[in-house]
């Protein structure tokens, strides 16, 4: 008796707890995914586009925020909004908060046909960098999917989705098949790396005659990338020919930069933690180039592209 006393005394204290923090919590999950959303925008005009909302309405928003944690959440530059510290801690807790509430309501569903394998690929070689984080995010959501890397399918990964040998595909240049769902993702800039002895390097930006003359050296892309950076770079008449070498490892591309061999031709998410004493960065005189990312996939993974797609489109808004 006593005992049965004991645990009734034990689960009103747990109840009791559990009012008083949830009568002291302020933010909502809308704070959140609005707060995630500005981070990957850059600005309250294209967050405003994602979220269906105003420009206006995302900005009280914002507010309404920043006013119910008392601090503010992100600075403004010429880049767009920038997270301050205040804003990286509630972004890197945003995104653990809304996969766990994901990952609860599809156990609470309970889909009858959840995938038990997914292949993955990306357009760009250097992009696998950054991909296995968010693939340990979606394994932890759901854990009993089986994830496998289509390397093999890089270079033309439309022709797998379209074939079935790839569910999921991370695209940039290339156009996602007829009847297979798409969402955008975020953008990356392409820079110009090589070492500071080369002639280039004593530029401060590169016009297009200087990358018509110069020996490229980029990952093994697809044939759609090769024209998006042609057409990026010189306009819709582009030179009948580049001089490109291609390389599977970036390491080894890199090693050619720095060995006077050519000019990199890499994202700047890859290009940035090399430079140094022994490398050097260029952009574009002209306009930055701005490659456009997005997820592909298969209608019967619907469900884990989608939890794939929000942790890389948060990751990302933390790494900016």
């Amino acid at each position: 008796m006593r005992r049965a006393s004991g645990e009734i005394a034990d689960a009103s204290n747990a109840l009791w707890e559990y009012a008083r923090c949830v009568n002291d919590i302020k933010l909502g999950i809308r704070d959140l995914q609005v707060v995630l959303a500005l981070s990957t925008a850059g600005t309250t005009a294209k967050a405003a586009s994602t979220l269906h909302l105003t420009q206006p309405a995302v900005s009280r928003a914002l507010l309404a925020a920043e006013d119910k944690l008392g601090a503010r959440l992100f600075d403004r530059t010429r880049k767009g909004l920038v997270p301050t510290p205040a804003g990286r801690q509630l972004l890197d807790g945003a995104v653990r908060l809304l996969s766990e509430l994901g990952d609860l309501e599809r156990r609470v569903r309970a889909p009858a046909a959840t995938p038990v394998r997914i292949r993955i690929v990306c357009e760009c070689y250097t992009a696998y960098h950054w991909l296995p984080a968010a693939l340990t995010s979606l394994r932890h959501a759901i854990p009993e999917l089986r994830l496998s890397i289509a390397v093999e399918h890089t270079r033309d990964p439309v022709a797998g989705l379209e074939a079935g040998a790839v569910d999921v595909a991370l695209l940039t240049t290339s156009k996602c098949p007829r009847g297979l769902a798409e969402a955008p993702l975020f953008s990356d800039e392409i820079v110009f790396v090589m070492a500071p002895s080369h002639p280039l390097a004593a530029k401060r930006v590169l016009r297009p005659a200087d990358v018509r003359d110069a020996m490229l050296l980029s990952p093994n892309v697809a044939p759609t990338a090769s024209r998006w950076f042609a057409h990026a770079v010189f306009g819709p008449r582009p030179p009948a020919e580049l001089r490109f070498q291609f390389l599977p490892l970036t390491e080894a591309i890199l090693e050619l930069a720095r060995a006077e061999l050519g000019v990199a031709v890499l994202s700047e998410w890859i290009a940035t933690p090399h430079l140094g004493s022994s490398l050097v960065m260029r952009r574009l005189a002209a306009s930055r180039l701005v490659r456009p990312w997005r997820i592909a996939w298969r209608p019967e993974v619907a469900d884990a592209a989608e939890s794939l797609r929000a942790s890389l489109a948060a990751r990302q808004s933390v790494a900016r």
